[in-house]
């Protein structure tokens, strides 16, 4: 079956499946029970609200006209359209279709149940088959990361790169957002899920069952490698990220590491404290970066008027002395790319992989009075050399595509990650 077939396919279904506006959860980028997080989600608030609200142009929503126009589609869903009306959908279809006419798919709004799951990623745990997905910037695409290891999702026979067609009787469009399909996958532990997909070599489409569970997300996981290389992967950035991170650096450099390779690979970002919080760790204080502003400058963010709203700086006192390899791909995103491109900047390593996701913007989640919330696009931010991200990626130093066999395993053993065994070839 070939994937431009498929495509034909989700676009048959778009108006069958979006209503009166586009749907709506959770990087890099993040998972339907392993954890989509929103990348660099802040809680910051724009400023001058009410001011820019005064001023407003084009557009407005309390015009004669567009209440006229309003007004005119509702007297004919209520006369004319043939199914029963769900009140509650329809409210909330109007509020979906605010952030969807901004045109920016990490613009959303949630319900108060889905703002509620939302925060559920930070913690750590969570109930669904443990996978991470993610949405193809290209075709529009929804596809599976990676299903963590001994998961509901691994058990059931989901595979990295399957192509997510269906989730029970929602039809996926290309147009749906992640957050979107990531809520339907999800739900309490010991009821079914079925996802059919689209897998690359496959004649049909494969259709599996999946029995969700609880879920915790070990973000963290450490070893030491021969010769005394420490070993770090980061799965994602969440709240209990840095500590951990912190207590794998202290213990590798209490056996006597050498080194660090830090794998961010599938790493779809998170929270920018937490990241910020990982490099202030290893960089000095005082150290600074090729072409930034200041010592210890790890990002800055720049509203649309490029004025700065935050620069993020180190100030903890401790750095680490050691040479450090960052492992990324692909589906590296926001955070990740954070990380790897500070790495970059102020030269403590080589980044190893391929060109990273390329999303360099922020998005502040905002709780409405209701219990509801929406999550707005509000800067991009910058590396400590200055240099943008957004839609660029981090290039890595040493270019490496993971060996064509080894992409839809769900565990790959070390001796043939050809990816590690270059980043550690950087460290010799």
């Amino acid at each position: 079956m070939r994937r431009e077939n498929l495509l034909d396919r989700r676009q048959m279904k778009k108006l069958m499946c979006l209503g009166l506006a586009a749907a709506m959860l959770v990087s890099a980028g993040c998972g339907s029970g392993a954890g989509v997080t929103d990348d660099t989600a802040s809680d910051r608030k724009p400023a001058n609200s009410a001011k820019a609200d005064e001023s407003k142009d084009g557009f407005d929503e309390n015009s004669k006209d567009v209440k006229k126009k309003t007004a005119e589609i509702e007297q004919y869903i209520d006369k004319l359209y043939y199914f029963d009306i769900d009140d509650e959908k329809r409210e909330e279809s109007y509020y979906d279709g605010l952030m969807e006419g901004l045109d920016d798919r990490y613009s959303v709004y949630y319900t108060k149940d889905e703002y509620e799951k939302l925060m559920e990623d930070d913690s750590g745990e969570f109930e669904g088959i443990g996978a991470t997905v993610s949405k193809n910037q290209d075709d529009g695409t929804i596809y599976v990361v990676k299903p963590l290891e001994d998961s509901p999702a691994e058990k059931a026979g989901l595979l990295p790169g399957d192509v997510i067609l269906r989730v029970d009787d929602l039809e996926l469009t290309t147009d749906m957002e992640l957050e979107f399909v990531v809520e339907h996958i999800r739900g309490e532990k010991g009821t079914d899920v079925e996802i059919e997909v689209y897998r690359e070599g496959e004649p049909d489409y494969l259709t599996f069952t999946v029995t969700r569970d609880k879920i915790e997300t070990k973000t963290v996981a450490y070893e030491m490698l021969d010769d005394n290389i420490g070993y770090i992967q980061v799965e994602q950035f969440i709240e209990n990220t840095p500590d951990l991170f912190k207590d794998a650096v202290d213990d590798l450099q209490g056996q006597g590491a050498k080194a660090l390779v830090i794998d961010l690979r599938n790493n779809p970002g998170g929270l920018v404290k937490s990241v910020i919080a990982m490099l202030d760790y290893l960089i000095d204080d005082d150290a600074l970066a090729d072409g930034a502003e200041s010592k210890g400058l790890l990002l800055q963010t720049k509203d649309k008027n490029d004025e700065v709203l935050e620069n993020y700086s180190c100030e903890d006192g401790h750095s680490v002395d050691l040479p450090v390899s960052v492992l990324i791909n692909g589906n590296s995103a926001s955070a990740s790319e954070i990380f790897a491109g500070a790495v970059q900047d102020y030269k403590l390593g080589k980044v190893v992989g391929t060109t990273s996701y390329g999303k360099g913007i922020v998005q502040s989640v905002i709780k409405l009075s209701d219990g509801s919330a929406i999550k707005l696009t509000i800067a991009q931010y910058f590396r400590p050399s200055g240099e943008v991200v957004h839609q660029v990626g981090i290039v890595p130093d040493v270019e490496e595509e993971l060996d064509e066999s080894l992409k839809q395993k769900v565990t790959i053993e070390h001796d043939e990650d050809n990816q590690l065994q270059k980043a550690l070839d950087t460290l010799d």
